[in-house]
């Protein structure tokens, strides 16, 4: 599967650094000021996900925005914002409230050469989607021989928020993960949002992107219109020695958190963020368990059947003999978020209970800090 997964390279983008060999004057430092607020441009992940489609529909007259409330009202967290306005109708098409039917819509259109992105105005709203993604999204390009191709990306958000409610509040990478011909990319920073957005649009490959509804209001740096990330490689949050902590999405933030007070303890870990869910970043995974010998997986997905499964599998198979520790899995619990913000607090996995996951596979700090 993973030898099928096709990715068009992108142009990166160099900057030559400024060295001016005389002290310079005021129309040169006014420049070398307006340069270095150009590449320090901060904007919340809504912007930087509704930039990452304004500049692709620039580039690109295939590219078009599919679903419901995409248009005249911008999105339901604006990630669509004035794109209606200036692109129209045919490029920006609000939808009536039918997910099955705007993506099959969406798909049939990546069959004639366009490139679609379809927004569900919340992820799980797309089980009513489910046929048209499992049946056709994914499958056509085989089925068909080669004749056709899909490059569909579907984006929105996902993920427990803050008292949305069980139906509001699903982690839908454990539905898709089984289906052939979908790659899965879970974006974490402001930074990673648009560059992976950017390069799933480029993309031949169906690609399901999933973003948590509770980092839309982060606010980073962002690169250029050049920049772009490939869709198929782990990212290192942090280098270690004591164990691998592989997480994605929002739970990256919780382990960063674990982490700090894991340093002050004297313990190192290593923490990657998966990025891409399907298919795994082997090369990168492999180094860290080799280096570290000891794996946490970390994620918001339920345990049962999720993608911690589904890693943990591969790496028992693939690296059993370089563990000196079980692979240990901190997921939510197989349970219906609860809307009371104790009981949802409950159910996914805490800071704290990282800290006592390493503390537990690693025992004492041998250098107390």
């Amino acid at each position: 599967m993973q030898a099928n997964m096709r990715l068009r390279a992108a142009a990166g983008c160099s900057r030559a650094a400024i060295t001016p060999s005389v002290r310079p004057g005021p129309i040169a430092r006014h420049a070398v000021l307006a340069q270095s607020a150009a590449k320090k441009k901060e904007l919340f992940m809504w912007e930087a996900l509704r930039e990452a489609m304004d500049e692709e529909m620039e580039r690109d007259p295939t590219v078009l925005v599919i679903g419901e409330d995409v248009g005249h009202y911008g999105g339901s967290y604006k990630a669509t914002l004035g794109l209606h306005k200036k692109y129209g109708d045919m490029r920006v098409l609000d939808t009536p409230i039918c997910e099955n039917g705007f993506m099959g819509m969406g798909i049939g259109a990546s069959m004639t050469g366009l490139r679609p992105i379809i927004e569900g105005m919340n992820m799980g709203f797309l089980l009513l989607a489910f046929n048209q993604i499992s049946n056709n999204c994914g499958m056509l390009h085989y089925t068909s021989g080669g004749q056709y191709k899909t490059p569909v990306v579907i984006r929105g958000p996902g993920g427990v928020g803050k008292q949305l409610g069980a139906e509001h509040s699903q982690r839908l990478e454990s539905y898709f993960q089984s289906i052939p011909g979908v790659q899965l990319v879970a974006v974490s920073t402001v930074r990673n949002s648009k560059a992976l957005l950017k390069a799933a649009i480029r993309s031949d490959n169906p690609i399901i992107f999933f973003e948590h509804v509770l980092l839309y209001n982060l606010k980073a740096e962002v690169g250029d219109s050049d920049e772009v990330q490939c869709l198929e490689k782990a990212e290192m949050v942090r280098t270690g020695t004591d164990v691998s902590i592989f997480t994605y999405s929002r739970m990256r933030y919780v382990v960063m958190q674990a982490v700090a007070e894991l340093e002050k303890q004297g313990y190192n870990p290593e923490v990657i963020d998966l990025i891409s869910l399907k298919p795994f970043d082997m090369e990168t995974i492999s180094k860290s368990v080799k280096k570290t010998r000891r794996v946490i997986i970390v994620e918001e997905c339920m345990k049962t059947g999720g993608i911690g499964a589904s890693l943990s599998a591969v790496i028992n198979e693939s690296l059993f003999n370089e563990l000196d520790h079980q692979v240990v899995r901190l997921s939510s619990q197989d349970v219906p978020t609860s809307y009371a913000y104790e009981l949802e607090a409950a159910t996914i996995v805490q800071s704290s209970q990282v800290v006592e996951a390493v503390q537990l596979m690693c025992g004492p700090a041998l250098v107390p800090a």
